[in-house]
Order: C-alpha cells, then sequence, then structure tokens
C-alpha cells in the first residue's frame, strides 16, 4: 500500500492550522478579558470616531483638538449617568435584598393558592409523583432565591468597592484618551513592527469581521438601547403613577439583558411578570405592563428592518448551542459572548466553512 504523503501532509498542515488558529483566539479571548478596560475604551473611541471625524470636517481643527473636545463630552456624559446608575441601583437593589424573603414567601403562597385549586383526582396523578413535582418546585425557587441574592450581592459589593471601580475607571478614560488622540499614531506603530503581509491579511480580516460582526453589533446594541430606554422610561412612569414597580432600574436592565439574547426577547420576561401579577389580583399593573410591551415590540418592529440591514448567517439552533455553551463556561454573561463568538469564528474560519470544514482538510486535490 503506497501512503501518499503530499496529501497527508497536507491534512496534517490544515489541522495544525485549524488547531494554531482555536489556540490563538483563546488566548486573545482571555487576553481582551483580562486587559478589559482597553477593549471597554477601544469600544468606545470606534462610538466617537465619526463624532471627531465630523467636528475635523466642521470646524477645520486637527485631530488632537478635535478628540480632546468629544473626549470631555463624553466623559462628562458617561460619568453622569455611571454615577445615576451606580447611586441608584445600589438603592434598589439593597432594597430588593432586603425584602426578597417577603417576596419568595408570596411566590410561594401563590403557587399553594393555585395547586389547591387543582382537583388532582380527576388528573389520576399518583402522590408520590405530586410531591417529586412539589419539591422540585420549592428547590427550584430555592435556588433562584439563592442566585438572585449572590447576583445582587456581587453587584452591591462590586458598585461600593471604590478601589476597584476606581482603577478601573481611571485605566479606561486614560486609555480612552490616547486611543482617540493618538490613533493614526498608533497604527503606524502597529504597522512599523508588523510585516506587510501580516498587515495587509488583518487588515482584510478585521474590515470583513467590522462589516459583518459590528453592523449586526451595532444595530443590535441600538435596538436594545432604545428597548431599554422605552422599558426604563415607562416603568418610571407607572412607578409615581403609584402602581406596584419598586425598582424600575432593576426591572429594566434585566428586561434590557434578555432582550439582548439572540432568539430570546422582552416578553419572555414581561408576559411572565403580567400573568404573574395578574394571578396576584393586582389586573391594573398586568394590563399596563402587556401595553408597554406592546408599545416597546411595535417600535422595534417599525425601526428594525431599518437599522438591521441582514442577518447574522447562522441558524438559530447553531446560536441556542453557542448560547448554552456561553453559559456553562461563563455563566449568565456566556450567553451574550457565546453568539459573538460564534459570528467571530464564522468569519475567521469562512474559508474551511463555506468549503465545508472537513472538505477542506480531507478532501484530495484533483
Amino acid at each position: 500500500m503506497i501512503i501518499d504523503m503530499n496529501y497527508w501532509g497536507k491534512v496534517v498542515k490544515n489541522i495544525i492550522i485549524l488547531a494554531l488558529s482555536i489556540l490563538g483566539f483563546y488566548l486573545g479571548f482571555r487576553l481582551a478579558i483580562f486587559y478589559i478596560p482597553f477593549l471597554i475604551a477601544f469600544i468606545i473611541s470606534l462610538i466617537l470616531e465619526p463624532c471627531i471625524r465630523f467636528i475635523m470636517r466642521k470646524t477645520k481643527l486637527k485631530r488632537r483638538t478635535s478628540s480632546i473636545i468629544i473626549f470631555v463630552i463624553a466623559i462628562l456624559i458617561i460619568v453622569g449617568i455611571l454615577i445615576w446608575t451606580s447611586i441608584t441601583l445600589v438603592s434598589e437593589a439593597y432594597n430588593l435584598l432586603t425584602n426578597l424573603n417577603d417576596y419568595i414567601e408570596q411566590i410561594y403562597r401563590l403557587i399553594q393558592n393555585i395547586i389547591s385549586k387543582i382537583d388532582f383526582n380527576k388528573l389520576q396523578i399518583p402522590d408520590n409523583i405530586m410531591s417529586t413535582i412539589q419539591s422540585s418546585a420549592m428547590e427550584f425557587l430555592g435556588n433562584l432565591t439563592n442566585w438572585a441574592k449572590d447576583a445582587l450581592t456581587n453587584a452591591v459589593n462590586f458598585l461600593t468597592s471604590v478601589p476597584t471601580i476606581g482603577v478601573y475607571t481611571v485605566v479606561t478614560i486614560l486609555s480612552l484618551y490616547f486611543i482617540c488622540v493618538d490613533k493614526v499614531y498608533m497604527i503606524d506603530q502597529l504597522e512599523h513592527h508588523m510585516p506587510q503581509t501580516w498587515v495587509k491579511k488583518i487588515g482584510i480580516h478585521l474590515k470583513e469581521l467590522t462589516q459583518s460582526l459590528g453592523a449586526y453589533l451595532k444595530a443590535e446594541l441600538i435596538l436594545v438601547f432604545i428597548s431599554f430606554i422605552i422599558t426604563l422610561v415607562g416603568l418610571y412612569i407607572l412607578h409615581f403613577a403609584g402602581l406596584n414597580i419598586q425598582y424600575p432600574l432593576i426591572m429594566a436592565l434585566i428586561i434590557g439583558f434578555i432582550d439582548l439574547l439572540p432568539i430570546f426577547g422582552s416578553g419572555t420576561f414581561m408576559i411572565p411578570w403580567a400573568v404573574i401579577t395578574a394571578c396576584t389580583g393586582d389586573y391594573t399593573l398586568a394590563i399596563s405592563i402587556l401595553i408597554l410591551w406592546a408599545i416597546m415590540s411595535v417600535v422595534r418592529q417599525l425601526i428594525e428592518p431599518k437599522i438591521v440591514s441582514g442577518k447574522i448567517g447562522i441558524h438559530p439552533i447553531f446560536t441556542l448551542i453557542a448560547m448554552y455553551t456561553g453559559f456553562k463556561f461563563l455563566g449568565v454573561t456566556g450567553m451574550i459572548i457565546g453568539p459573538i463568538l460564534l459570528i467571530i469564528l464564522k468569519n475567521v474560519f469562512s474559508t474551511f466553512i463555506d468549503k465545508g470544514l472537513f472538505k477542506s482538510i480531507f478532501e484530495r486535490q484533483i
């Protein structure tokens, strides 16, 4: 039997390239998490870049002057929002932690009332199965309570940890200033220290990645931001109207987070919330929540076609797998990061995927 060394050499080479690419991608992701203040500064700089160019074009000022003007305006806005958000979030989280056991007790009584109204004798459900269902429900409630307590405690501890917040904030602000002001210098230095072929390949990949991932993220963030603002304003209106909305900012953040998840939407949280509220007898609040959800849905349907120019090109089942994988590795945050990483992987390995992954590696060249 004659072994085609040329064929197997290409197979081994493709496998090594794929393995090294995945390893490099993993290391890059870990470094991005480690240097998160610089990543945040870089993302904010991309958002501010059109404003800097607009000032340069309209006023004929140099980049440094235009960057400083936009930087100061942006910092004032961001710091103001952060101060208000931190104070409000700490206050609401502390109050929610204090009253959490009472809310869980109310949910427990609600479940008991619903169960008591059901005639299980007609359903002919064995007692051992009923006891298993009830114990599982109580265990789920207990786990949910512990998770909520841990999440709220961690949020409060993080927001009240002045040294940690201070270091992250200072590093992010300084990084943002240098990136905005010295962007051209940094790009020149990067090109100077890297081989020309690398610069071209990285430039091509970054351009493609920006077009696919950047456009998608920009569109989704705009949609989520609009939904969040509508939710926040709506909940505060209901709160000031005297309805039982005690934690508008926390609720708006939860709804915004769920709305950010692919496949899911704001209705995933708001509809069950309205149903539970109706079960407690507060029909006015339940209807108000449904009306707010309907307004959000209508606004989203009207603006989404204008903002989202195309789909990400990934089947929902793979998006769901990415969300689940991200959740298993990184927790709740991974549900957002997972689909984003999937889009990046699809872009980086587009050559392999377009031809067929295993075909690209093992198919013989004719």
